[in-house]
């Protein structure tokens, strides 16, 4: 099942894309695709809902906006320098023998073809494809044979890093990473039956047509269900949370010279089977 969320921002509609490719309205059945959605075994739900009222669901006409394909999770967990050619090109000395862990704040969350905003006062803003895991049922203490049993689907994040935020202001990742926007997630959640082996995808990203990253998710140092295992060691992963498994070599942090993102810019994203991302980048602007 895809499922996928649209309409103006913050006030999204959930939606299924059948298997003959029609995208409809699922607003009459009730729920979001929110932690309790997940946390009630909301998919099969869902797709018990579908056999009976997929017909009279109305279609989404084209033209729509793609929102956030899951609401706004309890959290967003990252593991950063994930592929070995990342971890060396942002200037790291030997490989990380445990997984890199922080947050990204889910304020940050936004469609897959939002604009992301530059924000103000930056002058390195970076972009990173990822893989983005989400968790369907409360995980603690999980046993890494039985992780992937925890898991709802996936989707595509960019995680945006403000690079000079995020290493130049204090040693916190977080700040970097959390701005307005810096976290696209979509189009689509694909749930694990139609994904199959997650550590077996390509992934990759161009910037204004060119490609810089092009990888595999079999590529990564800790893959999926350790990483899984490994979180759930030290807290709780509740029903919709987010894992990003970090992102491969190519980003402008590690060009020789740096290169980031200035107003105009395009980048186009994408994972196998789980869709495609566009952005624009626009400067930041106050509001008031």
């Amino acid at each position: 099942m895809k499922l996928f969320r649209f309409g103006a921002f913050e006030q999204e509609k959930p939606g299924v894309v059948l298997e003959d490719g029609r995208k409809i309205d699922v607003s009459a059945f009730g729920e979001d695709f929110n932690e309790k959605f997940f946390a009630t075994d909301g998919i099969a739900r869902l797709g018990a809902w579908l056999e009976t009222h997929a017909a009279e669901a109305p279609e989404v006409a084209d033209g729509f906006r793609f929102g956030s394909c899951i609401a706004r999770p309890s959290k967003i967990v990252c593991i950063g320098m994930n592929y070995a050619k990342h971890a060396y090109e942002s200037g790291a000395t030997e490989l990380p023998k445990e997984p890199i862990v922080f947050f990204k704040s889910t304020s940050a969350l936004c469609g897959p073809n939002d604009q992301v905003i530059i924000p103000r006062n930056s002058e390195k803003t970076d972009w990173e494809v990822e893989l983005a895991v989400i968790i369907g049922k409360r995980a603690s203490y999980v046993d890494e044979a039985d992780a992937l049993d925890y898991v709802a689907g996936y989707a595509v994040h960019n995680d945006y890093s403000e690079r000079a935020f995020q290493m130049e202001r204090g040693g916190q990742w977080v700040k970097g990473k959390s701005n307005d926007t810096f976290a696209p997630l979509g189009p689509y959640l694909v749930t694990s039956d139609e994904v199959g082996n997650a550590n077996s995808l390509d992934l990759w990203l161009s910037l204004n047509g060119k490609k810089i990253q092009d990888s595999n998710t079999s590529d990564m140092i800790f893959q999926v269900p350790f990483l899984i295992s490994y979180l759930s060691q030290f807290m709780s992963l509740l029903p919709g949370d987010v894992i990003t498994t970090g992102t491969p070599a190519g980003v402008g942090l590690g060009m020789k010279p740096n290169v980031y993102l200035k107003p105009g810019d395009i980048v186009e994203l994408g994972i196998e089977k789980l869709g495609e991302q566009r952005q624009e980048a626009v400067a930041w602007r106050s509001l008031g």
